[in-house]
């Protein structure tokens, strides 16, 4: 079932379009935008936010997912959330997600478990990712008040990367949400390590930090990746704001295609 609490949400707090989050569209509807925006492909995430019986948390069953990738397999790719709190039977689905279904990475929402990244709960998700040789992403910066019912608290500091980094050095740990307001913390960790990349999703690029488009457009030119958090970000109104920012065109190519097929070894 839909969470409660999306339409308000999405529509409200983060201005999406209220039609649209309110009853949901079509995966042809998708499709539509995205070939308005020029954009070639998706991830879908079947999405883990929170232990299922608390207030406003749901999970996409993979299942869902899947069957929408498996529809139309050259525009979307799916990626598998995980529940930390699942332990080992957690673990075995994500191996059925990848191995069986198709899923190409995990995903992660600490704020909604209230588990920093480098918690030890963690760890078994981020060895299953080596062994199946996969990304994972996760939500780094701030949290907001999704359920009114249940705030989450602010747990994905970027700089909870780093002893991940160090324990996993073969592990792609996707940042993503920008870090904001603790970017420059980002950027230090995808400096640092080189197996940490940035999601430039759910932030304008209209609005992104100095910093951050600096970053982009010099030495981070190969760890940035383009994404909309969608609905949060509208497509092609995104890639509007990417192209007034006047990246080099290398450096574009890199930020909306080049990096993420790296990546997620789709190239």
């Amino acid at each position: 079932a839909r969470p409660k609490w999306g339409p308000d949400f999405f529509s409200g707090k983060m201005n999406a379009e209220k039609s649209m989050v309110s009853s949901g569209i079509s995966l042809e509807q998708m499709l539509e935008q995205l070939d308005a925006a020029g954009i070639e492909r998706a991830f879908l995430i079947a999405a883990r936010s929170g232990r299922p019986g608390l207030p406003g948390c749901y999970h996409m069953p993979y299942e869902i997912v899947a069957k929408a990738v498996a529809k139309y397999p050259q525009r979307f790719h799916g990626l598998a959330g995980i529940d930390p709190y699942t332990g080992m039977k957690g673990v075995r689905e994500l191996e059925h997600a990848v191995k069986n279904l198709g899923f190409i990475g995990a995903h992660l929402y600490p704020h909604w478990f209230e588990l920093a990244p480098d918690h030890a709960k963690n760890y078994p998700f981020y060895t299953k990712c080596c062994e199946l040789g996969i990304p994972i992403q996760m939500q780094v910066g701030q949290s907001m008040i999704y359920a009114p019912d249940f705030p989450c608290r602010s747990v994905g500091r970027p700089i909870s990367l780093d002893g991940v980094a160090c324990d996993f050095p073969e592990l792609k740990l996707l940042g993503i949400h920008v870090g904001i307001p603790w970017h420059d913390e980002m950027i230090a960790m995808a400096w640092k390590h080189a197996n940490v990349y940035i999601g430039s999703d759910a932030h304008r690029p209209k609005y992104w930090p100095e910093s951050f488009k600096r970053y982009i457009n010099t030495q981070g030119q190969d760890k940035v990746f383009f994404g909309t958090d969608f609905p949060v970000l509208p497509f092609a109104r995104t890639i509007e704001d990417i192209d007034a920012l006047g990246f080099k065109p290398e450096v574009r190519r890199k930020l909306l295609r080049d990096n993420v097929l790296k990546i997620y070894n789709l190239a």
